[in-house]
């Protein structure tokens, strides 16, 4: 460590009825009843589903490694926020109240699934509406956690009419491009820079809402993103934003006792990652995993202690070989940060979960060791354990 918040990690790390959205692409259109399977068999009652993902999430956690005598670790020096996965905005926030459709895409639908399971803290990765394997593993997740039979598949035990609008808006703020900003895309002119921002704005609105640039842009066919001016209104999926600038600054994250007994669970062949609360699973969101020539350790971990907007110690060494060198670079704090937003290390020596500056490589083996995931997953999760919790690896 060359500084206090210096870390060497090995990674570079229902039913959607308004009207569709996606006309100009004339997809596929299917009745209502042929998305939506019979409920499967439970002993649950309507309405009766256990509020997961619910209440009070907020947790922050304290030290990066251990404490040395006499090197107490500096607080954060803003309050961290709560993780507000479950407010998404109401209706008279986004789109108006208009006749909810009987026909939908495929897409949409699915975009209304994503959202929902996003919503619900069991992330099916960046949402673009497309299915696959974050869709289907969030799913069954989330309906493990509910004590329903774990099929995958959307019946009529998933409430997605719950999720309604199903897109609102977000408006530019002039704020916003102090995120914004040149991204170097050498590692040594990258060490010079204060910080490391978006290179764009639609990236920084992306990731604010959790999916890909190209929904967006399928989203907003008539918008010019690199033309907007503050005042202007973006449609977006209705999670709730993932704000950048309410990270706490640089530092360690105080530790909160009432989450010690939480414990995190990660299957690196899923590539996902589990939060438990005793025997209760109340989140769940894809990761990168290690490579095979650089495996993520299996076995029971630690978190030794939670970082956020750390800054990045860049070593060759330490990622081709394991091998701390003097051939390493500073990397400053930032969304585009190679560990991304947060990091939080392990008892492990140089191993961490952490976010990352390239969301497209979640559910791929392409990290150094680590475990990598979206900034705007990690930012939720670092606030939901603390310094001390379980990590076991499978």
């Amino acid at each position: 460590m060359l500084a206090r918040f210096i870390f060497a990690p090995t990674t570079i790390a229902v039913l959607a009825l308004t009207a569709p959205i996606f006309a100009e692409e004339k997809p596929e259109t299917v009745p209502l009843k042929k998305f939506i399977r019979p409920a499967a068999k439970t002993s649950k009652k309507a309405g009766d589903l256990p509020a997961v993902g619910q209440g009070p999430l907020v947790a922050q956690a304290d030290g990066a490694g251990e404490k040395k005598s006499g090197d107490e670790p500096k607080p954060a020096e803003k309050p961290a926020p709560a993780p507000a996965a479950t407010a998404p905005a109401k209706p008279g926030e986004g789109e108006p109240e208009v006749p909810r459709a009987i026909m939908v895409t495929k897409r949409e639908l699915t975009a209304q699934l994503q959202i929902f399971l996003d919503q619900q803290l069991f992330s099916p990765g960046m949402i673009d509406g497309k299915p696959g394997k974050f869709v289907t593993n969030a799913l069954k997740r989330w309906q493990h956690a509910h004590a329903l039979p774990e099929t995958g598949e959307v019946d009529a035990n998933v409430p997605l009419d719950s999720v309604y609008p199903v897109y609102t808006f977000h408006t530019v703020a002039k704020s916003d491009y102090k995120f914004v900003g040149n991204l170097p895309g050498k590692t040594a002119e990258q060490s010079h820079q204060k910080s490391l921002p978006y290179p764009g704005y639609t990236d920084f609105l992306a990731e604010r809402y959790h999916c890909s640039t190209e929904f967006l842009a399928k989203l907003n066919p008539k918008v010019s993103f690199g033309k907007l001016q503050p005042g202007d209104e973006v449609r977006v999926p209705n999670v709730a934003p993932f704000k950048v600038e309410d990270m706490p600054d640089t530092g360690n994250l105080p530790e909160r006792e009432e989450f010690k007994s939480r414990r995190i669970v990660i299957t690196r062949k899923d590539t996902i990652l589990e939060l438990f609360e005793g025997d209760n699973l109340i989140a769940a969101i894809p990761i990168a995993p290690g490579s095979p020539a650089h495996p993520t350790p299996a076995g029971k971990w630690r978190i030794l202690g939670i970082a956020s907007m750390p800054t990045f110690r860049w070593d060759a060494g330490v990622l081709n070989s394991g091998v701390r060198t003097n051939n390493f670079y500073n990397l400053p704090p930032g969304p585009r940060n190679p560990v991304g937003v947060a990091w939080m290390g392990l008892n492990k020596p140089g191993v961490g979960i952490h976010g990352t500056n390239n969301p497209h490589s979640i559910g791929t083996f392409a990290s150094h060791g680590c475990m990598r995931t979206a900034n705007w997953d990690i930012s939720r999760i670092c606030h939901m354990v603390t310094a001390g919790v379980t990590v076991e690896i499978k």
